[in-house]
């Protein structure tokens, strides 16, 4: 089937032309990004696709089985039993030592072209591990000996469970050569299958253990916990055991050729590390604490001051259902445009010095996604308002839908809006800021970091559970502002104004002012007690007002409607034939 094509006058149709004269990477690249980094993929060597087969519909499988075995197990857990501990604590425990331990050098390692000397790029990984082993003695010292431990007769086995989840976080390290190796050269299917068995395996044992050895307490999460890490990491290292070395990485020029050359090597007559990314990493690295004080900054504040077991169980339950859509939808694109940017445009210099079509590409779509993530944050605040409290009920019954649990979940609503726009804004700045601007910057998130835990603190106090999302929603707030101002001068010298994507027309804010409005009512009538006749008719309700937006949307939003048809359904229709 032949493929269809956009006017050369339309912003898709010139995406399209730069896509296609800007060389097989930077335009495999640019359509990865234009699906989000998880639906599709440049093509996968034969011997690695046979091993690691996986299309849209499954991953949808996989995330709805996920889904529905965390709800299983959340109804055979009392809220004041080990799902706090395990989601609050001993979570923070590991995301802490992970993120400090190989953000900084994923970011740096990320940046600029595939074309390096992979064997100092692959050397500076594996510093991650002795920094993983150092942050995970540390951090587990303090969750052991400063915090508060749970009673044992509520909560066995506190201590296995700090020291299992400490050694998992060492665990994924040991893989995290092989994810970026993976991802600059956009092995995204490798990425989504990986990522998918490993969740997948972790709920199965979950549930099996819950059901029927309930007394082991935290040794079920803890063992879950080591099955995932394990899975995740020899799910990369079969892949790259059966690539490395096939017909297929030799005719593609694969930069590593044997498993051996994965491991640290010294290479004669030159340093062990590239001392330019060395360097950016540490950059990145000062940075890190600061970010992770603002990404976690509410997590933080919980375990070691206000709430108790219960409400930083609910709270955590809350919060993982409001962000299922920025972990499946907005991550993707995020990590996708991190990894195209660099392809087309260079870290440093300001717009004049760049390629001005690699500029206009970059701009366009940069417009086109803050378009696409707007209105998706828009109608998930619009119609989370009035679904929260049902939402909550199916999920996990009373215990979740009494209380503050609606509150919060309609407070999330509206920071997935910023989470949404703060994602490719920070994400474009991050990857496009010198050495000099990320330095300066880190000053920017000291004083930033500061601010925000003691607004969490005060808000918390006041507002209780709520206040913290209301404190997230201020951080994000400063953190898009900062990002649009970069942005704005980045593009200042030229003709394009990316920004414009986060203007949706008046008409479709019109419409979403309505429907808030009428399932608002909706809600009040026939929500969420007066049985499931009246539920289906709520449902109905949002139903009826979402189709409107829908349809508003293709009205009004055309240039973004058009890209979108051009890029997905072509690919789809000729996959079809």
């Amino acid at each position: 089937m032949r493929r269809r094509t956009c006017s050369a006058r339309h912003p898709a149709g010139l995406l399209q032309r730069l896509a296609a004269g800007a060389g097989p990477a930077r335009a495999a690249s640019f359509r990865l990004l234009l699906l989000g980094g998880a639906w599709w993929e440049p093509p996968q060597p034969r011997s690695a696709r046979r091993c690691f087969p996986v299309r849209f519909p499954s991953q949808v499988l996989f995330r709805l089985v996920t889904f529905g075995l965390n709800a299983f197990t959340l109804r055979y857990l009392s809220r004041e039993l080990n799902r706090p501990v395990v989601n609050v604590r001993l979570t923070l425990l590991y995301s802490t030592v992970v993120f400090l331990a190989r953000e900084a050098f994923r970011r740096a390692c990320l940046s600029g072209s595939t074309k390096r000397n992979w064997t100092k790029t692959i050397n500076l990984l594996w510093l991650t591990v002795p920094l993983g082993v150092f942050w995970s003695i540390f951090l587990g010292l303090v969750w052991l000996h400063l915090l508060e431990v749970p009673d044992p007769s509520v909560v066995p086995h506190y201590q296995a469970g700090v020291v299992a989840f400490g050694l998992s976080a060492i665990i994924e390290l040991l893989g995290e050569p092989f994810w970026v190796l993976s991802q600059a050269h956009l092995f995204v299917r490798l990425k989504v299958i990986a990522e998918s068995l490993s969740v997948v395996s972790k709920c199965i044992l979950t549930v099996i253990l819950v059901v029927l050895y309930p007394q082991w307490g935290l040794y079920i999460f803890s063992l879950s916990q080591l099955l995932y890490v394990s899975v995740l990491v020899m799910s990369y290292v079969i892949y790259f055991v059966m690539f490395l070395g096939s017909p297929e990485a030799t005719k593609k020029s694969f930069p590593v050729a044997r498993m051996k050359a994965l491991l640290p090597n010294l290479v004669e007559d030159e340093t062990f590390v590239n001392w330019k990314e060395a360097r950016l990493t540490w950059s990145f690295f000062k940075q890190s604490f600061l970010k992770q004080i603002l990404t976690e900054g509410e997590r933080y504040v919980m375990t070691f001051t206000l709430l108790n077991f219960g409400d930083q169980g609910v709270y955590d339950i809350v919060n993982n259902l409001g962000s299922l859509v920025a972990r499946f939808i907005f991550l993707p694109i995020e990590e996708s445009f991190y990894v195209f940017l660099p392809k087309v445009l260079e870290r440093g210099k300001n717009v004049k010095d760049q390629k001005q079509d690699d500029v206009a590409m970059a701009a366009n779509v940069l417009e086109l996604l803050l378009k696409l993530v707007l209105l998706i944050g828009l109608t998930i605040t619009v119609f989370g308002y009035a679904y929260s409290q049902l939402a909550l009920d199916i999920y996990g019954g009373s215990m979740l839908s009494s209380g503050t649990g609606p509150d919060l979940l309609r407070c999330y609503s509206l920071y997935v809006l910023f989470l949404a726009i703060n994602g490719v804004t920070e994400c474009f700045t991050f990857a496009l800021m010198c050495k000099e601007e990320v330095d300066r910057y880190n000053f920017v998130m000291l004083a930033l970091s500061f601010t925000f835990l003691c607004i969490s603190y005060f808000l918390t106090y006041w507002y209780g559970s709520v206040g913290f999302i209301l404190a997230n929603c201020f951080n994000m707030g400063i953190r898009i502002a900062h990002s649009i101002h970069y942005i704005y001068g980045y593009f200042k010298d030229s003709t394009y104004r990316p920004l414009t994507g986060l203007l949706p027309s008046p008409f479709l804010v019109l419409v979403y002012i309505i429907s808030g409005v009428i399932t608002g009512f909706s809600e009040v009538f026939f929500c969420c007690d007066k049985g499931w006749m009246a539920r289906l008719l709520h449902i109905s309700v949002g139903a009826l007002c979402f189709a409107a937006t829908i349809v508003t949307m293709f009205c009004t939003e055309t240039k973004l409607i058009h890209f979108v048809r051009s890029q997905f359904l072509s690919r789809y229709m000729k996959k079809g034939t």
